[in-house]
């Protein structure tokens, strides 16, 4: 499935009213750690999907994501002073509550009712394992699945902050359902201390088989060694890997830009609360950390920093006019069709796959339970 360039830019796009923005807008996603906003420094900058936002808490304890850019005259309201009510303009004092509604125009007559016609861009905010998730679609929101890793309450987590990516949100997503470039991008920690033959074929022999399939809430992988181990790694709609003890969000910033937030989960003692939580920020991946290729260098020492090179490299966004598809490439395949399909159904009014509206669903196996309790058996896994 080589893409058109109509079609490269249906999957790719994500600023509002493109089709792939309203396919993501329909989830929430993280965009801050929680621990971040606090009384010394209460607004912080966001910027996802292609929209440039302020995430506030004020005075009261309310949290909220609005309009960078004050409806007066576009003064950025990161510089807004928080009050009990809400934030306020730095720069004329407009005041605004975290549903964008404006309470005050101080420089109007006392009487003026002016303030009830003004309104700002503003997004549900919720505060969940550590992190403040927002949401951008339409209203009424769902809910924030209890996938098994966000939901149990048998063990502690860890948040890791990575690099921000110089490239477009699907070159991750499609790494995630090519189980392949594994056994020779990361073959050296694949081979787990096992001499290399050959750096070409890397760890590609010690693979019997590989499968895709579909399940309830995306794409599951599954890689079956020589030895019988088996291995699943399921991609969550729309923008999740999850792999081990951890999930990896990859979080559109804009087209061009993918922000990444990995929530590790260890059984044992739990947290007492989200400040308990371990925030952990990763250092840059390249030298200089704002280069682009070809004017950077690469760390290649680490599995990451591997991932960011090649998804880099192919561009800002990856021209997959260009591309010569092989049959390794299927699970690639599959999931642009699943993509495609979903997006297809936001257009149509229909929830995508993933969207849960009942607050009291049950808690989601993503199938890696069994191999949690495996890996901290074995010595794998430390915490």
């Amino acid at each position: 499935m080589v893409l058109t360039r109509e079609e490269n830019e249906l999957l790719t796009r994500v600023g509002p009213g493109t089709p792939a923005g309203e396919f993501l807008r329909c989830y929430w996603h993280p965009i801050a750690v929680a621990r971040e906003l606090n009384d010394e420094q209460p607004t912080k900058f966001i910027r996802f999907l292609c929209e440039d936002l302020v995430l506030f808490r004020d005075k009261s304890g309310n949290v909220g994501l609005i309009q960078d850019h004050c409806a007066h005259r576009g003064a950025s309201l990161l510089y807004g002073r928080v009050e009990e009510r809400g934030i306020a303009c730095a720069y004329h004092g407009w005041l605004y509550d975290t549903q964008g509604n404006c309470l005050e125009t101080p420089a109007e007559p006392a009487d003026s009712k002016f303030h009830l016609t003004v309104r700002a861009k503003a997004y549900p905010v919720q505060q969940h394992i550590g992190l403040y998730w927002a949401y951008l679609g339409p209203l009424p929101a769902p809910v924030i699945p209890k996938y098994d890793l966000w939901a149990r309450q048998d063990g502690h987590r860890r948040i890791g902050v990575y690099p921000q990516l110089a490239a477009n949100w699907l070159q991750p997503m499609e790494n995630s359902a090519d189980p392949w470039h594994a056994e020779i991008l990361h073959q050296q920690s694949k081979s787990r201390g096992k001499p290399i033959l050959s750096t070409t074929r890397g760890c590609v022999d010690d693979v019997a088989s590989v499968d895709y399939f579909e399940c309830e809430y995306g794409l599951m992988k599954k890689r079956v060694q020589v030895t019988g181990e088996v291995g699943l790694h399921p991609i969550i709609f729309p923008n999740i890997l999850r792999e081990g003890n951890a999930t990896q969000f990859r979080l559109p910033t804009d087209d061009t830009h993918t922000d990444f937030f990995f929530v590790h989960f260890f059984p044992g003692k739990p947290d007492e609360s989200d400040d308990d939580i371990e925030v952990v920020h990763m250092e840059p991946f390249k030298d200089p950390p704002d280069g682009i290729h070809p004017f950077v260098r690469m760390r290649m020492d680490q599995v990451m920093p591997q991932d960011h090179m090649a998804w880099e490299t192919q561009g800002p966004i990856a021209n997959r006019e260009g591309e010569r598809l092989a049959t390794s490439d299927r699970g690639v395949v599959m999931l642009r069709e699943m993509l495609r399909r979903e997006i297809m159904k936001v257009q149509e009014g229909i929830d995508p796959i993933g969207v849960l509206r009942d607050p009291e669903h049950d808690i989601i196996d993503t199938h890696l339970m069994e191999d949690i309790k495996e890996m901290v058996a074995s010595g794998r896994m430390r915490y």
